[in-house]
């Protein structure tokens, strides 16, 4: 059997649940999916963190420059064993993302491994850089005429 060294700990986890932040303000509940995000080249890699979460339970969508992932984490099949300590989130879990007008909303690729869901955003056509062309005009002409 498998024991717990803190006796106030499912007090405090109950007080969290019920108030939905943390108690007197000295910790906070952690995010369910954490996530980086960073620019490699020409698009915006986004990385979300949902160990335990089988890939068929996760869904990617975009509407409106909103991307939304909702996945969800399902009690671990015990049989007739006796749940002694749960502590790991579990239920429908969403997090939404604004798209700015710089990134191609239309071509976006998911992959799953690991427990780690990985979105790459490719940066619009409009918004890569480019050179622009000067023209330059025969100044000697225009004075003369």
């Amino acid at each position: 059997m498998l024991m717990r060294t803190d006796p106030f700990r499912d007090l405090d986890r109950f007080t969290q649940q019920l108030l939905g932040t943390a108690a007197a303000g000295t910790w906070s509940r952690p995010n369910p999916m954490p996530m980086d995000a960073y620019r490699r080249g020409e698009e915006l890699v986004v990385c979300l963190d949902l160990p335990g979460v089988s890939p068929d339970a996760v869904d990617v969508g975009v509407e409106r420059n909103v991307l939304t992932v909702k996945a969800e984490r399902r009690p671990a099949e015990t049989g007739d064993a006796e749940m002694q300590i749960s502590e790991r989130p579990l239920g429908v879990f969403s997090r939404q993302l604004f798209l700015g007008d710089a990134l191609d909303a239309e071509d976006i690729k998911a992959d799953y491994d690991a427990g780690v869901l990985t979105l790459r955003i490719p940066v619009a056509e409009a918004a890569k850089p480019r050179k622009v062309e000067i023209t330059a005009a025969d100044r000697r002409k225009e004075i003369n005429a």
